[in-house]
């Protein structure tokens, strides 16, 4: 993990907020302001992913409660997806559920079968308040249903059940970064 920039990158690193931190809690408030501290913030949130070599980040993950994500993922036949969602809303998550391995930047090494659907249409607006519509399958649906989960004061535990859910957070527990 690195501070500071990202060399070729304008943004910034950011601390990523951990499990218990209450700002991972709260449903975040929608971006009603596009200019250029939401493109700063854009910015800072893609050199932190990139830092904690993550494949999707949130704005409450850097304490920022605002309705933003970003995402660099791959989809099932590894076509890359690459961009920004502000005021994001699940449009459709359908087709067939997979339970697929799952982590989370804000749960670093705590990773356990957590079940989404195989396709999901986000809807939002790119940082210039345009409409945007991301359409995603395999790998990348599951990211782009996580980072809207984060939104909304989620986590990806929060999906589990049972055993699975008592495994994942007695990992979480004794995890080093809990202590």
């Amino acid at each position: 993990m690195r501070r500071g920039t990202i060399p070729g990158s304008s943004g910034t690193v950011r601390p990523v907020r951990l499990l218990g931190d209450p700002g991972l809690r709260a449903a975040s408030a929608e971006v009603t302001d596009f200019g250029d501290e939401l493109a700063r913030l854009i910015e800072d949130m893609f050199a932190t992913m990139y830092a904690y070599d993550g494949v999707g980040l949130a704005a409450p993950q850097i304490g920022v409660p605002l309705r933003v994500f970003v995402y660099d993922c791959p989809d099932d036949e590894e076509r890359r997806h690459l961009g920004h969602v502000i005021n994001p809303r699940v449009a459709t998550a359908d087709g067939v559920t997979v339970a697929g391995s799952e982590g989370c930047l804000s749960l670093p090494g705590v990773y356990a079968p957590t079940t989404r659907f195989d396709r999901t249409v986000v809807e939002g607006s790119d940082r210039h308040g345009r409409p945007l519509l991301v359409t995603g399958t395999g790998f990348f649906a599951r990211c782009l249903q996580h980072e809207c989960d984060h939104l909304d004061g989620g986590l990806f535990t929060d999906r589990l059940a049972g055993l699975r859910r008592r495994r994942a957070l007695r990992a979480a527990r004794r995890a080093p970064w809990a202590r």
